[in-house]
């Protein structure tokens, strides 16, 4: 995400010719977004996102379980925070 905010700021400071960057080189200004891309597809290809997906439903589920437990007074005050 980083990637795509940084291109899309070099591609308007050089749209709008503002700054030093408006005198790089073109390839200079589209090369976050060619990283972007790349970022994506490897991030894709090696479960990096699944991972993350699947973790963060994981954290989900155990603050639903210890939510129901501390309502019952099952949790100990230890491990409520």
């Amino acid at each position: 995400m980083y990637l795509l905010l940084m291109g899309i700021l070099a591609l308007a400071l050089k749209y709008l010719e503002i700054g030093p960057v408006a005198a790089w080189s073109w390839w200079v200004v589209l090369s976050p977004f060619a990283l972007a891309v790349a970022w994506w597809a490897w991030a894709d290809a090696s479960g990096y996102t699944k991972q993350r997906e699947i973790d963060k439903m994981a954290k989900r589920k155990q603050e639903r379980i210890d939510k129901q437990r501390i309502a019952m007074g099952m949790l100990s005050a230890k491990k409520r925070k």
